[in-house]
């Protein structure tokens, strides 16, 4: 019940690898922000956004007024889609650099502030691309500052080194993680949230949620991480019923936006491995999924498949939304059926062939799982052997429920 001692309204200051503003009023330090650029020589900056979000929440409006107040000129690039592409990210840095741009604010969820890191990336390596950068043709040490203005609660990505593209013409949708690329300011201010609609609440609060099962039983996996997962699943249980009930509830905002912020920092730590390297592969066929809807229907098979391997953990982590279960290996199948359960209970049903996936469509989602660049790599992080028989079963068992 600490929740209730803490003043929302009052604007904390959160020390990751970068600082983030947190709570109710904290777009408003883009002023302060603003300032600090203009001091370290910035003068003009690419603005990254969707194409409404940015405006519709209200946050355009106090950055406009920063970057004018501090003689900061400022083009917008307002293209960004769900899933962001490479494609998309060339066309963002050739703007920034026939701007001249010295910094990146991107404002929206995952796919604006990644596409954001991704050009501060590219505005530093003017011979490379979006898929060269993604294919890992090169290794970045060094991007340009980015400001990091969070309209969601559920990537994380404010407070961590990760960023994520779709490479169409493949069918890749690869991860990147480079310290180069932790936002030197973040805002978090639940109160640019309560737009969300009900699905997007739903969807970007699991994505939180598969973020910290997965940071928790990987095989780097830290009692920190493991610590931080148990927190952000109690938060998200206890207040994604409120925020869904009552999208102003800005208390239930504020505790979910500080779940996904522990979440981002858990997997930052922990790592990814089997929801993660099998959703990309689902949202770079069909790139109008959502990106936490695919999650939410892999991640019942995912517990079912590494149960046994970290049952005590799961267990404890996942007692607010499974409770009784003991850590006994022998529980995999009730913890699965838990889980799909509650999400089910607050209204996320749908299953893969609900999305027109197909038995015929598995084998080319696990070869996409296995050749896609970096999702190799979270698989190789998996708690048990992930092999294809394993991430074909998963695929299968997640087409209809269990």
């Amino acid at each position: 019940m600490w929740e209730k001692d803490v003043n929302i309204n009052e604007v904390k200051e959160i020390l990751t690898k970068s600082k983030v503003f947190f709570g109710i009023g904290a777009i408003k330090k883009i002023d302060e922000i603003s300032a600090d650029l203009k001091n370290k020589g910035v003068d003009k900056v690419i603005v990254i956004s969707g194409k409404g979000a940015y405006k519709i929440t209200g946050a355009w409006n106090y950055v406009e007024e920063a970057l004018k107040k501090h003689n900061i000129r400022y083009v917008n690039y307002a293209k960004v889609t769900p899933n962001p592409t490479t494609d998309g990210i060339d066309e963002a840095t050739a703007l920034a650099k026939e701007f001249g741009a010295k910094a990146v604010i991107a404002i929206g969820g995952g796919s604006a502030i990644d596409t954001g890191k991704s050009v501060a990336i590219l505005m530093e390596y003017p011979n490379e691309t979006g898929a060269s950068l993604y294919e890992y043709k090169f290794s970045p040490e060094k991007a340009a500052p980015i400001v990091a203005i969070n309209l969601t609660h559920g990537t994380g990505t404010e407070v961590n080194r990760f960023a994520v593209a779709t490479l169409l013409e493949k069918n890749y949708k690869p991860a990147i993680a480079y310290d180069c690329i932790y936002p030197t300011y973040s805002i978090d201010d639940p109160a640019l949230m309560t737009k969300l609609s009900a699905n997007q609440t739903l969807y970007v609060s699991v994505d939180a949620v598969n973020h910290v099962v997965e940071g928790a039983t990987s095989k780097v996996a830290s009692p920190y991480a493991i610590t931080l997962a148990k927190e952000t699943i109690r938060l998200v249980a206890k207040y994604l019923p409120a925020a869904i009930k009552n999208p102003e509830d800005l208390e239930a905002r504020y505790y979910l936006l500080y779940a996904s912020l522990l979440g981002g920092i858990c997997f930052d730590n922990g790592l990814l491995h089997y929801t993660h390297a099998l959703e990309h592969p689902l949202s770079a066929i069909k790139p109008d999924l959502s990106h936490g809807l695919g999650l939410a229907m892999l991640l019942p098979s995912v517990i079912n498949c590494i149960y046994k391997d970290r049952a005590a953990t799961l267990a404890d982590i996942l007692e607010p939304i499974v409770p009784g279960l003991k850590g006994e290996a022998d529980e995999s199948e009730k913890a699965a059926k838990g889980v799909q359960k509650w999400l089910f209970d607050i209204g996320v049903k749908e299953k893969l062939e609900d999305l027109d996936f197909k038995a015929d469509d598995i084998k080319k989602l696990t070869n996409l799982a296995f050749e896609t660049p970096s999702l190799g790599m979270l698989l190789g992080l998996a708690p048990n052997e992930a092999n294809e028989a394993a991430v074909c079963r998963i695929y299968e068992t997640s087409m209809k429920p269990m």
